[in-house]
């Protein structure tokens, strides 16, 4: 027998389901509006310290006020002041060259350049086509002096700074070649700046180093690997050992290439939620890979070498890398500066995300410190963690492209991570008397 309900009974019923409905929705409504007062009422305070400040400063202090000074600084203290390991101010002016550095240029004398250990600066690379090919500038030479700088520890950073400029600056250098000075006069022009490299060693291994991922990165690495391909390579050795990293949508695109269908890599945001970032489609190369790593393996290198680990397509030589699991994104501002923010941990396609911890190494293969003071001058002939990787690759080849992984060393290798990447953190600015400093491009 079908029961009836009366129109009184379902009035009460449809106001109790908008009361609750409206409970629910002002609850949340008033969490966001509480969030917001209180955002709100933090920076109120901020502003007001701020101008207290100022008012005090300008009706009181002795001297001139650089305003574009003032606000760079004020804008570098707050990105300074939230927190952020990763987090900066960037001025327009370097927010410009950032830009130029990232589309795989650099206005200057095209070198690539580091602090050796009397604190001149060592060529360790020469751009082709670039000026200072044309002046003569060679793999190995000292730079002592630019300009009116006398080049030592303490003047290091504002000397190679001056190799850099404005197309067609001028700039005087004197180069120092065993016990000859010879003075230069060379004009600065943009070189694109070669940031993979490779060639083929002794049976059929051919070898890529990636120096940063940048927006040129993934076409020349492209072609170099098309190279080796085509010279009958059997196994691959990737060299990202003192590769800072760069940008996402660089490092995707060359692990697109080489791995096979599947997610590259995932964004985890302040909210909890997951992104897939990039995917990789069905082609791969089919060939052994053995990735050279050590502590300043840093951020999208650490993605490179544990996405091919992920999935076993290779494995990985030298020491635990740096532990830079964070993505940071730079937001260009209206005066054409910018601010550079971290806003997600960026996750390996199967693995943990690496932050604070980086990626241990399948062989665990150490530098002497001596290897380490002249990491530069190495060759594959003299360096162990290349010698290691072409034993495996050979190893490989012979046994049909089968990449045996040294699980007892990874574990070793994991339970001194903390450790290893404790001294990765401080390294950058304690390594200024050895030559495995971070390179730079001039």
């Amino acid at each position: 027998m079908n029961k009836k309900i009366s129109l009184g009974a379902s009035l009460t019923v449809m106001i109790i389901v908008a009361t609750v409905t409206f409970a629910i929705t002002m609850v949340f409504a008033m969490n966001i509006f509480n969030e917001k007062v209180y955002n709100i009422k933090e920076r109120e305070e901020m502003y007001t310290k701020l101008s207290e400040i100022d008012r005090i400063v300008r009706q009181n202090y002795n001297g001139e006020i650089d305003e574009q000074q003032l606000s760079d600084a004020i804008a570098s203290g707050y990105m300074s002041g939230i927190g952020d390991k990763y987090g900066m101010y960037i001025t327009a002016e370097d927010y410009a060259e950032m830009n130029e550095s990232y589309n795989g240029k650099v206005v200057g004398i095209g070198i690539e350049a580091v602090q050796d250990s009397s604190g001149y600066i060592k060529v360790i690379d020469v751009y082709a086509d670039s000026p200072a090919v044309s002046a003569g500038i060679k793999k190995g030479d000292l730079i002592v002096k630019i300009n009116d700088t006398d080049v030592n520890a303490n003047s290091y950073s504002q000397a190679i700074e001056q190799l850099s400029g404005e197309e067609g600056d001028k700039v005087t250098v004197v180069i120092r070649r065993d016990t000859e000075d010879i003075t230069m006069e060379i004009t600065l022009r943009s070189v694109e700046v070669p940031t993979a490299v490779g060639k083929m060693l002794d049976g059929n291994i051919g070898f890529i180093q990636i120096k940063k991922f940048d927006e040129a990165t993934p076409t020349q690495f492209n072609k170099v690997l098309d190279s080796l391909i085509s010279q009958g390579a059997g196994a691959i050795i990737f060299d990202v050992r003192n590769n800072p990293g760069g940008t996402i949508t660089s490092v995707t695109k060359i692990l697109d290439r080489l791995l096979p269908e599947g997610d590259i890599v995932s964004a985890t945001y302040k909210d909890g939620t997951t992104e897939v970032l990039a995917t990789s489609d069905a082609e791969e190369v089919a060939l052994p890979m053995f990735v050279l790593t050590n502590s300043q393996t840093a951020s999208a290198a650490e993605l490179f070498a544990q996405a091919i680990k992920d999935y076993n397509k290779g494995v990985t030589v030298g020491t635990t890398t740096y532990g830079k699991g964070l993505m940071q994104t730079i937001y260009k501002l209206s005066d054409g500066s910018a601010i550079d923010v971290t806003i997600a941990k960026y996750n390996p396609p199967k693995s943990e995300n690496f932050d604070g911890v980086g990626v241990a190494p399948d062989y665990e293969v150490k530098l002497s410190p001596e290897e380490e003071k002249n990491y530069y001058d190495l060759t594959e002939d003299t360096d162990p963690q290349i010698q290691k990787a072409i034993e495996l690759a050979t190893a490989s080849m012979r046994a049909g492209g089968v990449i045996e992984s040294d699980s007892s060393s990874s574990s070793e290798a994991s339970s001194d991570t903390s450790s290893e990447t404790a001294s990765a953190e401080t390294s950058s600015s304690e390594q200024s008397s050895s030559e495995e400093s971070s390179s730079a491009a001039a």
